[in-house]
């Protein structure tokens, strides 16, 4: 059965934008607003038509296709390594998320329960930021491996900040849920890079 290139980088996109949101947040810098709350809010669609739907339109995903641009062709130093790090680890966690049958249960069960609160908060609230925190060190956290994020000592002792990271986290693993479930598998990373790339670089041009 042939592979769904577009789906399967769209849900990589997300996966990459999350990866991103993590490191401007832990190193202090100018984090984009807009795309945390597309992140944020794809963890709250558990049931969507289409791939792309999950996170709206192709343009909301821009700095996800940017970064995984970055992660399939940049050398692997600095700033690009730590990026290549997290989208790896997200994977890793998200394999054993999909093996844990009841962390499963419990992450759609919380994840149920924010419906509640979103009637009275944005999705990028500190309410529904540190809720979203919270189920990634009650779920996620516990069936590891814990990925070590680097970055400014002073943003990353910022209890908001730390926050925002996990809710980022969990978007990310949200996203490699629907990574997997289209399709995808980190052996495209070895032998699909050109294929992921000219993809990433065709929905660039015209979203």
């Amino acid at each position: 059965m042939a592979k769904n290139y577009y789906d399967i980088t769209i849900a990589l996109a997300g996966v990459a934008q999350s990866a991103r949101l993590v490191q401007q947040l832990a190193h202090d810098d100018q984090y984009s607003h807009e795309a945390l709350s597309i992140s944020l809010k794809s963890i709250l669609i558990t049931d969507s038509p289409s791939t792309l739907s999950v996170f709206g339109l192709e343009k909301d995903l821009r700095m996800g296709l940017e970064s995984l641009q970055s992660a399939l062709t940049d050398n692997r130093q600095g700033l690009s390594a730590e990026l290549t790090r997290y989208l790896l680890s997200i994977m890793v966690l998200e394999r054993k998320l999909s093996a844990n049958k009841p962390a499963l249960n419990e992450l759609s069960s919380r994840i149920s329960q924010l419906d509640r609160q979103l009637a009275h908060f944005d999705v990028e609230s500190e309410t529904i930021t540190s809720a979203l925190a919270a189920i990634y060190i009650d779920v996620i956290s516990p069936i590891g491996p814990r990925i070590q994020v680097t970055g400014s000592p002073d943003a990353l002792q910022r209890p908001l900040v730390q926050a925002k990271v996990r809710a980022a986290l969990l978007a990310g693993i949200r996203a490699a849920v629907l990574w997997q479930q289209v399709g995808g598998s980190r052996l495209q990373l070895m032998f699909s890079r050109n294929r992921l790339l000219q993809q990433a670089q065709k929905i660039l041009a015209h979203s």
